[in-house]
């Protein structure tokens, strides 16, 4: 699996969709400690993903894809405590944890195929 650009890799595609949507979820959240986490770390997903590919080596980019990983149960495990807090709506909660899951899931398949 070649790439030409970190853009096409779908796994930072989704982790971009993921990092709009709790941007946008958790916008007018007044636990600012929270809010400003759980961006840092969805921000961490792509930009890892986006940083990894650029070092043009297989070890480098499994390294940074690693990282990647972490932070995205790292948003995870904030969405599971946003639910607890009532800090968003239970379907949104459930719709978000989801898709961080299909990202977990996309970059061990390319950690894999490194």
């Amino acid at each position: 699996m070649k790439f030409t650009c970190f853009e096409e890799i779908i796994s930072w595609s989704k982790a971009k969709e993921l990092t709009l949507i709790v941007y946008k979820e958790f916008m007018n959240c007044r636990d600012f400690s929270f809010r400003d986490q759980i961006r840092r770390a969805s921000i961490s997903i792509m930009n890892n993903i986006a940083e990894g590919f650029e070092r043009q080596g297989d070890n480098e980019f499994r390294n940074f894809l690693y990282i990647a990983k972490g932070s995205c149960a790292e948003v995870r495990s904030m969405l599971y405590l946003a639910k607890s807090l009532h800090y968003m709506e239970e379907d949104k909660g459930c719709e978000l944890i989801t898709k961080s899951v299909e990202i977990s899931k996309l970059l061990s398949g390319l950690i894999k195929t490194l």
